[in-house]
């Protein structure tokens, strides 16, 4: 859910937010000089459940663009391809609203791909909110919840596991759990989870992932 944000704007913010609006949807290609000044002239204070001020007017600026599908995605991906870390959460953000209103369809997979391949845990996190979860194949589904694992993105902001956790991803959970044993490393116990529906595979684990830390 993105934040109601014009409380948390000045006058002057408000103002540039309603004109920046105004020329996105004249121009959908305005968003091009928009999407970075939004920290410049609206701020970068932080709000609710992690989002920034920023970060909630770039999103916000994004759900306007007179665009859908196709367009839609490849815009994004050029906004996401050559902005900071800030601007690509922002777009990341935005996957969900978008598959939220049927505006996307698998046209924003290319950038939750591209995230998915960074060492950013930031990036990684946010590429697996609803709109990855949803859309994401079920091997690059399972292969992106263990790269969580291994960078240690958390999993409870990972979004679809109660769905989306089968025997496949609870078997690699349980080989992973069995290498970090092997290597004297704890197991983090957020995996267990996913491994208490399939206890059989947890045969060979010396400790109980539950206790693990």
């Amino acid at each position: 859910m993105i934040p109601t944000i014009r409380p948390h704007l000045t006058g002057d913010g408000v103002s540039w937010l309603d004109a920046a609006v105004a020329k996105i949807h004249a121009d959908a290609g305005a968003v091009f000089a928009l999407f970075p000044a939004a920290g410049r002239r609206c701020g970068r204070g932080p709000l609710d459940d992690g989002w920034t001020v920023d970060q909630a007017v770039r999103v916000t600026l994004l759900l306007e663009l007179p665009l859908d599908g196709e367009p839609l995605g490849t815009l994004l991906f050029d906004l996401y391809a050559h902005g900071d870390a800030g601007e690509r959460l922002a777009v990341l953000a935005s996957l969900s609203a978008f598959g939220d209103a049927g505006r996307l369809g698998d046209a924003g997979l290319p950038i939750v791909r591209d995230a998915l391949r960074t060492s950013d845990t930031r990036l990684i996190g946010a590429a697996l909110g609803r709109y990855g979860a949803a859309r994401l194949p079920a091997d690059a589904y399972r292969q992106a919840v263990l790269k969580c694992v291994f960078t240690g993105v958390p999993l409870a902001g990972v979004a679809g596991l109660e769905s989306r956790a089968d025997r496949e991803l609870a078997r690699m959970m349980a080989d992973f759990a069995k290498e970090r044993e092997a290597a004297g490393r704890p197991v983090p116990s957020d995996i267990w989870p996913i491994l208490e529906s399939h206890p059989d595979l947890l045969a060979g684990l010396s400790s109980d992932p539950k206790g693990a830390s």
